[in-house]
C-alpha cells in the first residue's frame, strides 16, 4: 500500500474486507485506528497485530443513535484530541439482506430500515462528523467509502442493498464535486468492489443461499489487486 497519510481510521474493520484492509495498513507500518460493532474482534485484532500504533473504538454501526452518540465530535472532541493525526478515513461498514416484495408478508421492515441506515444514513452522518477535522488540515486528506457494483447492476434478491449503495454512490459524487471547491484538501474516494467472498453471503445473513460463502472472488485476491 502506497499512500502518504499519517494515521488511518477504518470504520467497519471487524471482518472481511475491512479487516483485510486493516491488516494491509498494519504491515505497511501506517498507524491505525480500527472501529466496528464487535468489540471482541477489535480486541483480537490488536492481540494479533497490536502495538503502540494500533488502537480501537467500538460502536454499533447498525444503530443510528449510537453512531450519533459515539461520533459527536464537535461536543466531545476527546477522540480526535487523542488521534489528531488521523488524515485518512475509510467508511467500510455495510450489510446485505434478502427481500422478496412479491411475498410482502415475508418482508420485515425493521430489518429493511436497519440495512438502509447502515448502508447509507450512517456514512452520511460520519461524513458530517469528520469533515471539519479533515478540512482543517493543511495537507491532503482522504475520505473513502466502500460501495458496490450493485449500485449500477442490481441484484433482484437484494433490492434494498442495490438502492442504498446507489444512493451512497450519488452522495459521493456530489460530495466530491463540492469539496473540490474547498475548504481544505479532502480527496473523496470510492472503493467499488465486485462480488467478494465475505460474510455478506454466509448462512447467518442469507440462509437461503447454497454455498453463499463461495460467491465472488476470494477476499485475498481482491485486497491484493486493490
Amino acid at each position: 500500500m502506497s499512500f502518504d497519510y499519517n494515521r488511518v481510521l477504518i470504520i467497519g474493520a471487524t471482518s472481511d474486507d475491512g479487516k483485510a484492509l486493516a491488516e494491509r495498513v498494519v504491515v505497511s507500518d501506517i498507524p491505525l485506528v480500527i472501529s466496528g460493532r464487535r468489540k471482541e474482534n477489535l480486541e483480537e485484532f490488536i492481540r494479533q497485530h497490536g502495538n503502540a500504533e494500533v488502537t480501537s473504538k467500538s460502536f454499533d454501526v447498525t444503530k443510528l443513535d449510537e453512531v450519533r452518540n459515539t461520533w459527536r465530535l464537535e461536543k466531545d472532541p476527546a477522540f480526535l484530541a487523542e488521534n489528531p493525526e488521523i488524515d485518512c478515513i475509510f467508511v467500510n461498514s455495510g450489510i446485505q439482506r434478502l427481500f422478496n416484495f412479491s411475498k410482502p408478508e415475508t418482508v420485515e421492515l425493521n430489518i429493511f430500515d436497519q440495512e438502509l441506515v447502515t448502508n447509507y444514513t450512517v456514512p452520511v452522518h460520519l461524513t458530517k462528523a469528520f469533515l471539519p477535522h479533515l478540512q482543517a488540515q493543511k495537507k491532503s486528506t482522504a475520505l473513502a467509502f466502500t460501495t458496490s457494483q450493485m449500485a449500477i447492476v442490481p441484484m433482484l434478491r437484494c433490492p434494498n442493498d442495490d438502492a442504498s449503495k446507489g444512493d451512497l454512490q450519488r452522495f459521493i459524487l456530489a460530495l466530491r464535486t463540492r469539496l473540490e471547491e474547498g475548504p481544505g484538501h479532502v480527496k473523496v474516494l470510492e472503493i467499488y468492489p465486485p462480488a467478494v467472498q465475505t460474510e455478506l453471503h454466509d448462512p447467518k445473513n442469507q440462509p437461503d443461499l447454497k454455498n453463499g460463502h463461495l460467491i465472488g472472488m476470494p477476499l485475498k485476491g481482491f485486497i491484493d489487486e486493490g
